[in-house]
């Protein structure tokens, strides 16, 4: 029969090897997904971009083995190239030219205008980020939500109403990348000394990853 201590030992050693073994599984983890999405992205973009290389301008039609990311490479040159050729005066014209088309279109043109509004919005270089991150109460009043303010409210709605508000984004968990806009006055917003990155961790995660404690700011 095993004695008292033996299996005290055991026990402290298979907490041990638990504890490695989930440290191990946090660090590893994220960067093998990472590794994994990153190789499944460019895998894809090759499958569907090499084959519309010119077999004259692939290299891979004289070499003896495949390049991966050679589809990624192709595509960011002709992106390039696009967006070079968007610049100049003619290329101006045939978009015109094109949008006017596509405008033309009931159901094309609403889908054409949606995603350009978006992709613009997305990789515009002047765009704005989110200013601070403060609580608002939502969905009802003594619970509190954490939200990021988008801009000052200074337009037609800010007219209609007589508090000084601001434009509140109030992002989803697990997904902020929807949420809700609301006009909340400035007055019932409670300020906080978190980056916008630190708060879009803490949704992200569902208040797993709690930011380092900060004292509050003073309105």
């Amino acid at each position: 029969m095993p004695e008292p201590q033996q299996i005290k030992v055991e026990k402290t050693l298979l907490q041990r090897l638990r504890t490695y073994f989930l440290t191990g599984l946090v660090v590893a983890s994220p960067v093998g997904i990472t590794i994994y999405l990153a190789l499944a992205f460019i895998d894809l973009i090759d499958r569907n971009v090499k084959p519309l290389i010119p077999a004259a301008y692939n290299p891979e039609t004289y070499l003896p083995f495949p390049l991966p990311g050679l589809g990624l490479v192709f595509l960011f040159l002709m992106l390039t190239l696009l967006g070079f050729l968007a610049a100049n005066f003619l290329g101006k014209y045939l978009i015109r030219v094109g949008e006017r088309i596509l405008n033309r279109m009931p159901i094309i043109r609403s889908v054409y205008n949606t995603l350009k509004q978006i992709f613009e919005t997305v990789i515009s270089e002047n765009k704005g980020n989110f200013q601070e991150v403060v609580l608002v109460e939502y969905p009802r009043k003594g619970i509190w939500a954490i939200a990021f303010i988008s801009s000052e409210n200074t337009g037609e709605i800010q007219s209609k109403l007589d508090d000084d508000v601001v434009n509140i984004f109030l992002p989803t968990t697990p997904n902020p990348t929807s949420g809700f806009l609301l006009f909340v006055p400035k007055k019932d917003i409670i300020r906080l000394n978190m980056t916008t990155d630190e708060g879009a961790k803490y949704v992200i995660s569902a208040g797993l990853v709690d930011p380092t404690s900060m004292p509050v700011k003073e309105d």
